[in-house]
């Protein structure tokens, strides 16, 4: 285990894999993932384990197929990192499925803001020619939001001062956004499920040309939906031809992006994987559901690779879709096999 993230900067794979990161370069992706494997095979100690109960050797890992990926119930109970020291702050799940709430360290709230930037923009264009409108009630009132810090990121960085968060306040967010319309500005209204429902609901009005994203789920808040049924409901109510939507975790550092009809594309530093579902050590074929597993290289401070409880399915294209979560029943007490 490194001491502290300036011990770390010492080594020249750890620095070169973050300057690579933080500057947007050009990735071999199969590259910098092998070298974020050896550096948390050898300094994260809880990963380092689980390879060790595995059989898995770091030197017999020469491809990516050969990574061993750690479930992630891990971030419930253990503080995944490779320094001793402890991190600036949390990234905090909500912990509304009723089994724990996940924690993230973050070390680098930079390297968080830069892969959002670049990610966001690699689909988008430039944040700051959209007018910024965060619909997050159930992440503003609770501490250590992900999505929350991407936002607030995303909001700083917007030309137009009327960008902002919002809570309850539907009438102004509706008003604000048909005067937004009229003006012709680029307008993101980000928002968690339930709540663009209930915009949906109480102010249904055209916002054709408005991109419309959303994330995060029902929270409790209201009836589960699948996917596609969400989006009917605020296409109808919004008048546009798409809602998009963003698939990110507390887990995570980077984002991936659905333009519509639910067909996700990762970012740059995040690769996805599927498994059989009855057989986690096994890949699933192109096209056929299995639970996910994801590479993220920006989690380069904790753990970058990662079996999610997601199921989905990946197509030929690179494009994923989530099709909902592996029962409770499936999911064995991975956490309890380490102790400590």
């Amino acid at each position: 285990m490194f001491t502290n993230v300036q011990e770390a900067e010492k080594i020249s794979a750890y620095s070169y894999i973050k300057e690579t990161l933080l500057e947007s370069k050009k990735l071999d992706f199969e590259d910098l993932a092998l070298q974020v494997f050896q550096i948390q095979a050898e300094h994260n100690p809880i990963y380092a384990q689980w390879l060790k109960l595995l059989g898995k050797s770091p030197s017999a890992v020469r491809q990516l197929e050969d990574i061993p990926f750690l479930p992630i119930d891990f971030f419930k109970s253990k503080r995944l990192s490779i320094f001793k020291e402890e991190p600036n702050y949390f990234f905090q799940s909500s912990g509304t499925g009723g089994y724990g709430q996940s924690k993230h360290a973050v070390y680098s709230e930079v390297l968080y803001d830069s892969i959002t930037d670049q990610g966001f923009e690699a689909f988008y264009g430039p944040i700051k020619d959209f007018t910024v409108l965060a619909l997050l009630p159930a992440y503003l009132e609770r501490k250590g939001s992900s999505l929350v810090r991407m936002a607030d990121r995303f909001i700083k960085a917007s030309a137009d001062e009327d960008s902002g968060f919002f809570l309850n306040d539907y009438a102004a967010l509706a008003e604000l956004l048909a005067r937004k319309k009229q003006e012709g500005r680029k307008v993101l209204l980000l928002g968690v499920s339930f709540a663009l429902w209930d915009l949906a609901e109480a102010f249904p009005q055209d916002l054709s040309g408005t991109l419309i994203m959303e994330t995060g789920g029902m929270k409790g808040r209201r009836k589960e939906l699948l996917r596609q049924d969400l989006h009917a409901i605020l296409k109808e109510a919004f008048k546009v031809e798409a809602i998009h939507s963003e698939y990110g975790m507390t887990e995570l550092f980077s984002q991936a992006y659905s333009k519509g009809e639910g067909l996700f594309k990762a970012t740059d530093t995040l690769r996805v994987f599927v498994r059989e579902m009855e057989d986690p050590f096994s890949w699933a074929r192109v096209g056929k559901s299995g639970g996910l597993n994801l590479i993220d290289l920006a989690n380069l401070d904790s753990c970058a690779f990662i079996e999610t409880q997601d199921l989905g399915r990946k197509f030929e294209d690179g494009s994923f879709e989530i099709l909902g979560r592996f029962d409770r029943a499936e999911v064995r007490g991975c956490n309890l096999m380490i102790g400590g």
